[in-house]
């Protein structure tokens, strides 16, 4: 792999955020396919209840594994700018220690998924006619989250250095044959909910073995050698100090989303599944905000390395228009053809009516999400990573709470759940827009 190919300090600023986005795009579509494929088999061959017991056990997921995946960003942040300054020494250090943090880290959510499962699903309200295949498929997919980090900590590095095609290539074989799998276990070995996890596990492993041997043939500065694999003080510091913050923030907002699921779950099974059914077209449609948001941290993190302080500003008007043109056009295809798709969930018009419900109510609030997420990515790609966690965590997590806590006992509705969304979202966007205008956020560079 040439990395000089990834430098994103020269040329057309609009040809390198798309081209380093596309793959990034299509990546993030095929992991997205893990989960989504899981609910489709389940809606379909196995029934109503599996399909909220998938549902339930994400928020869970989302909540425990978030902390460290803002770790893993804040360590993508360190990374580009070393590699933007063409520091091949520390890019080395950053890389080992993070994966002596990955495999510390993942060792112990493994045991601490695996042990709390049933009480976790249980405090979140989940059902009885649920919890049973929701507590085996969460603990199945928390036996290999090790792996799961692995693949994300190492596509991570890959990302900083201006590589974004090879996780793609590594997630299509892994979606594919999770697609299989599924088929498989569920559909012909009827292994119920438990297969449509193994089979998850099974594709994960196989896109991190792939990743990390594809690091250890390296010959560059991202080249992984397991003799190497210790902490050095001062890179263990500077992720922290870049991550933890995302990853606070990660754990918190997942947190507030197992308030929500708890709400959610108050409604019932039909309730669960078509919001379950909804969340799966929800990741798809979030997809060019979020690659556009990891394009423009690593471009800003690498411009930042190159003291290339104008582009960094010029890029991040060009990733704002990117992002706003795509998520008009989903907006308007999901409120056209929504309640389409979420047939291919379950044919229950009970449950079909809560998808196609918080469909109309969550879409409009895509082109916030999409200004909150692009301004984001540039401060965090700048080093600032306490501010995007205050705002997001502040409007997401204590405004949301405190929005549903005040206005369930009032109406008592689900759709005050979906309303939360929303109203967060929008003030989400004008703190970061307000933070851009105003912040020193690029200042301290010089």
């Amino acid at each position: 792999m040439d990395e000089t190919q990834g430098l994103m300090t020269k040329g057309s600023i609009s040809k390198q955020l798309l081209f380093f986005s596309i793959p990034l795009l299509l990546g993030n579509l095929f992991q997205q396919l893990y989960n989504t494929m899981d609910s489709i088999v389940v809606g379909n061959f196995i029934g109503g209840n599996a399909l909220a017991a998938v549902g339930a056990s994400t928020p869970i997921i989302n909540l425990l594994v978030g902390l460290f995946m803002g770790i893993a960003t804040g360590a993508g942040v360190v990374i580009a700018r070393f590699f933007g300054a063409r520091d091949a020494k520390s890019v080395q250090d950053a890389v080992h220690t993070s994966f002596a943090l990955t495999l510390i880290a993942g060792g112990a959510l493994t045991v601490a998924g695996v042990i709390l499962s049933p009480a976790l699903l249980k405090a979140i309200g989940t059902p009885a006619e649920v919890l049973e295949s929701a507590v085996i498929y969460l603990r199945i997919y928390f036996l290999g989250v090790l792996v799961v980090m692995l693949y994300n900590i190492a596509s991570g590095i890959l990302r900083a250095v201006g590589d974004s095609k090879n996780p793609l290539y590594f997630l299509i074989v892994s979606s594919v044959l999770n697609i299989l799998l599924d088929l498989l276990f569920v559909a012909v070995f009827q292994m119920g909910v438990a297969g449509v996890a193994w089979a998850t596990l099974i594709a994960q492993a196989v896109s991190a073995v792939l990743v990390l041997a594809l690091m250890m043939r390296s010959k560059g500065m991202i080249r992984l050698e397991i003799r190497k694999i210790r902490m050095s003080r001062f890179m263990f510091s500077e992720i922290l100090r870049m991550g933890l913050p995302g990853g606070v923030q990660n754990a918190i907002v997942a947190f507030s989303n197992v308030i929500v699921q708890a709400n959610i779950n108050s409604f019932g099974a039909a309730a669960m599944a078509g919001c379950s059914s909804y969340s799966k077209i929800d990741g798809f449609a979030i997809l060019p905000i979020m690659s556009f948001s990891m394009a423009i941290t690593t471009f800003t993190g690498q411009n930042i390395g190159a003291k290339n302080f104008d582009r960094v500003k010029k890029g991040a008007k060009t990733c704002l228009f990117m992002s706003l043109a795509v998520s008009v056009v989903l907006s308007l295809s999901l409120l056209v053809f929504g309640k389409y798709i979420f047939r291919v969930f379950s044919p229950d018009e009970e449950i079909l009516s809560y998808a196609t419900m918080m469909c109309r109510f969550l879409v409009p609030g895509y082109l916030f999400l999409a200004i909150t997420h692009t301004y984001c990515g540039v401060v965090r790609g700048a080093g600032v990573a306490m501010v995007p966690m205050l705002a997001l965590v502040g409007n997401m997590c204590v405004l949301r709470m405190l929005w549903i806590w005040l206005a369930m006992p009032a109406f008592h509705s689900i759709i005050v759940v979906y309303l939360g969304y929303t109203l967060t979202w929008m003030t989400s966007a004008l703190t970061m827009v307000l933070y851009y205008k105003k912040g020193n956020w690029l200042h301290r560079y010089g």
